[in-house]
């Protein structure tokens, strides 16, 4: 029977593409037996048991760049994570380990390198991180999302596989009048869908506050997903329906309809969107979030950028800029067909069993 370790978390951008691999490896072999390992107090702790998964926790952190007094104990827990990673190492025997980023993964990968167990690694962005970069050397293969990653990777272990996408998140076909019907809006109407992620955005919900009016003046639908955190705040300065052509919602329960719906999606520039955003063929524009390690968005959004195939709002002039610029896409067609084109092109819609089949031919391979 096949062993496989999966490690990593943090966020959902890792949290999603690690249960896709996983699901998609039970699928090919439903009698593996797989063992996630996360980080203890982070969302993963929660969302991969839901999942139907078995996970341990170490006791790690990231470094923290604001609050350098917070890393004092970083070198203790590195430590003993790594010892932690050796003993589970040992007591699953795993024939092979998978790491899609987050702050377990670099302890459980480094320990199955020492410990002679072959790894694969998920790079999900166009950039990769310091503990990915380190940890590339030695892994037998790299499933990457973006072209041109060779200047992180050794050429030749490196695939070109996308990032794994909710299938039924981008399941949009023949779906537009129901989407929207669903939402209260009209079909003969264009429209906007705004979203910032479950936790939401706060550049985005701003830039819609700033330009709510000139959209509705504009008689354009706006589907406004805030996020949890801006929901209260948003609905007190707005209303819950501000104007019959807006629709406030703090989350979105069905994302099929919400693409469906759309004419023209703003968006943050997770690795993990953009994969579905691919897949979803319409026109984007993106909005790179500047708080997160090594400016990472900005260089997925630039990848799509270079390929025609987004337009991108920098976050410190979106409150600005991005109703104006989202306004004048939405009545340019030829530039909405050209995108849309673009980025279906950019389309690799499988990598969940991409990834599975290359985990079990290094697994089998020992």
């Amino acid at each position: 029977m096949t062993k496989v370790i999966i490690s990593g978390g943090g966020t959902g951008g890792h949290i999603f593409p690690a249960v896709a691999i996983a699901n998609a490896l039970k699928r090919i072999d439903p009698a593996i037996e797989i063992l996630f390992v996360g980080a203890n107090g982070r969302m993963e702790m929660e969302k991969v048991p839901a999942a139907g998964y078995k996970i341990i926790g170490l006791d790690i952190q990231g470094f923290q760049r604001k609050a350098l007094w917070k890393n004092f104990m970083l070198p203790i827990k590195m430590l003993k994570s790594l010892l932690k990673a050796r003993s589970i190492i040992k007591e699953f025997k795993p024939d092979v380990a998978v790491g899609v980023g987050g702050y377990a993964s670099g302890p459980l990968l480094y320990a199955a390198g020492q410990m002679g167990i072959p790894y694969l690694i998920q790079e999900q962005n166009s950039y990769a991180g310091i503990t990915n970069k380190k940890l590339g050397a030695k892994a037998k293969k790299i499933c990457v999302a973006f072209e041109g990653m060779d200047k992180f990777f050794p050429a030749e272990s490196l695939l070109l596989t996308g990032n794994p996408i909710r299938k039924q998140s981008v399941d949009i076909e023949g779906k537009r009048e129901e989407a929207l019907s669903s939402f209260g809006l009209s079909a003969d109407k264009k429209t906007i869908l705004v979203t910032g992620g479950s936790l939401g955005a706060g550049t985005l919900n701003k830039a819609m506050i700033a330009g709510l009016k000139k959209l509705v003046d504009q008689d354009i639908q706006l589907i406004w997903q805030t996020g949890r955190y801006y929901y209260a705040s948003i609905i007190k300065q707005v209303g819950d329906r501000p104007g019959t052509n807006v629709i406030v919602l703090e989350f979105l329960n069905r994302m099929d309809y919400a693409y469906a719906a759309a004419d023209v999606i703003i968006s943050r520039a997770g690795a993990g969107t953009i994969a579905e955003l691919y897949v979803v063929r319409k026109p984007v524009i993106l909005v790179p979030s500047p708080n997160v390690a090594e400016d990472h968005q900005t260089k997925n959004a630039m990848a799509l950028v270079d390929n025609n195939a987004a337009i991108l709002v920098r976050d410190a002039v979106a409150e600005e800029e991005l109703v104006e610029k989202a306004i004048a896409l939405i009545g340019d067609p030829a530039t909405c067909t050209a995108l849309s084109n673009s980025i279906g092109k950019l389309a690799l819609p499988n990598a969940d069993e991409v990834i599975a089949r290359e985990v079990l031919k290094i697994a089998s391979k020992g």
